[in-house]
């Protein structure tokens, strides 16, 4: 047999083969249509719903990475999520906003029973990675005090929300011109605890400032947790204000993109830690039930 005419019948063969395949859409194929079903059924029992993602950057937001582009890495990114989980595995993080009460114990070799125990309302967080970080604050002895600590310190060997609960503002500076009463919490404070999967609370207290002169023109901020500044105001302070008012901020978008992540950046995150986070939580609750429940001894004699 000529090469012509074998390669004409090995062309006639090929064209018969691709003839009879069957071209029909891969969905309308009743053995590959279920496989199809099957895996995206797997695929969504292991993928939480996206309102749970999303809702997770307010619980943690030290897992988003730094707006800033120059700041980013995703391989530096990556290697500081794995660590911040190993470091939740072995202490418990709770979750807590700007407004909640807490009580951080810390090692401190300095101290009597060589461990320090603060108590305070959260005033800020801020940082992202392993550089978060957040601020207490108390009134002691009729001074004010502020400590601040990185949330993921190796000292830190304890973290209790004694109080959890938001407030109208994303950050409490302003409690340091405000009456003490606002900023003074009982180290032996009880722990409130609300029944699970209930929503947060938002306190709606508004807080009254000491008269003037403040650690910053609270008049020139959008406040919603103040009441009393309209009076300890001048004429001559209420025209400043108008002066440096920028009313068309709340347009601009572009601001508001670099001040964030973009959501689909947020969602592969999620994904990349959520199932860890739940695990370490169910782990972590299973210890605490074991803790609070001991066996009773039988009395000897």
């Amino acid at each position: 047999m000529s090469l012509a005419l074998r390669k004409s019948t090995d062309l006639l063969s090929a064209a018969k083969w691709i003839l009879r395949r069957d071209f029909r859409p891969l969905s309308t194929l009743p053995e590959k249509a279920e496989e199809t079903q099957v895996s995206a059924g797997k695929k969504s029992k292991r993928r939480p719903p996206k309102n749970t993602l999303l809702e997770c950057r307010h619980a943690y937001p030290e897992f988003l990475p730094d707006p800033n582009p120059d700041w980013r890495n995703s391989l530096r990114e990556k290697l500081e999520r794995a660590d911040m989980l190993k470091r939740r595995s072995k202490i418990d993080i709770p979750e807590f906003y700007v407004g909640s009460v807490l009580a951080v114990t810390i090692s401190d070799h300095h101290a009597q029973g060589k461990t320090n125990r603060f108590v305070g309302i959260c005033i800020e967080r801020k940082g992202c990675g392993l550089r978060a970080e957040f601020t207490l604050r108390n009134v002691v002895d009729f001074q004010g005090v502020e400590v601040r600590y990185d949330l993921y310190d190796p000292t830190i060997q304890q973290i209790q929300v004694l109080r959890l609960e938001k407030r109208l503002d994303d950050k409490l500076f302003y409690l340091r011109d405000a009456l003490p009463e606002y900023s003074t919490f009982p180290f032996d404070m009880d722990m409130e605890i609300l029944p699970e999967g209930t929503p947060v609370p938002v306190n709606p207290v508004q807080v009254k400032l000491k008269p003037k002169p403040w650690l910053e023109r609270w008049e020139r901020q959008d406040l919603k947790g103040v009441a009393n500044i309209e009076e300890y105001l001048k004429e001559k302070d209420r025209k400043r204000r108008e002066q440096h008012r920028k009313p068309w901020e709340k347009y601009d978008l572009m601001k508001e993109y670099r001040k964030t992540i973009p959501i689909e950046d947020q969602s592969n995150i999620w994904e990349e830690v959520y199932n860890q986070l739940q695990i370490i939580q169910s782990t972590q609750k299973k210890i605490a039930r074991k803790r609070t429940f001991t066996t009773p001894k039988p009395k000897l004699g």
